[in-house]
């Protein structure tokens, strides 16, 4: 099986080039430091969000422990603080549940806006002030 490709010049949601999110650690689909996503991204990993302590109890209750390291995946397990590329359907599931965290648009990827309207994303961006 060949292994996928990272689809070039990808876009945040304004259509420019989407930004660096976090190296450290390092996120993203492609573990790239970018909210970069292709077809074997079936979790959609576009949000670029800072992480909060009430996001991860909230994630972890719904089913995805981001605090745990996980070293044989080499993930460190996150803390408050920490930049990280969400899936896009579990940011709007915290949003919906009035736990989502904030978040940098300029490096969330424009296929975020497939499921979460602009809208719905400015309030919490960090990178609009």
């Amino acid at each position: 099986m060949k292994a996928e490709r990272m689809p070039k010049s990808q876009q945040n949601v304004f259509g420019e080039p989407i930004e660096l999110c976090c190296e450290d650690p390092l996120t993203g689909f492609y573990r790239d430091g970018h909210c970069n996503t292709g077809p074997n991204d079936v979790g959609t990993h576009t949000v670029c969000a800072l992480m909060t302590q009430e996001f991860l109890a909230f994630s972890a209750s719904a089913g995805n422990d981001l605090s745990t390291p996980r070293p044989e995946f080499g993930f460190p397990g996150l803390v408050a603080g920490n930049k990280w590329c969400l899936c896009a359907l579990r940011w709007e599931q915290a949003h919906l549940a009035g736990k989502a965290p904030k978040l940098f648009l300029r490096s969330t990827n424009i296929v975020t806006l497939r499921a979460i309207p602009l809208e719905v994303l400015k309030p919490y961006a960090l990178d609009l002030v």
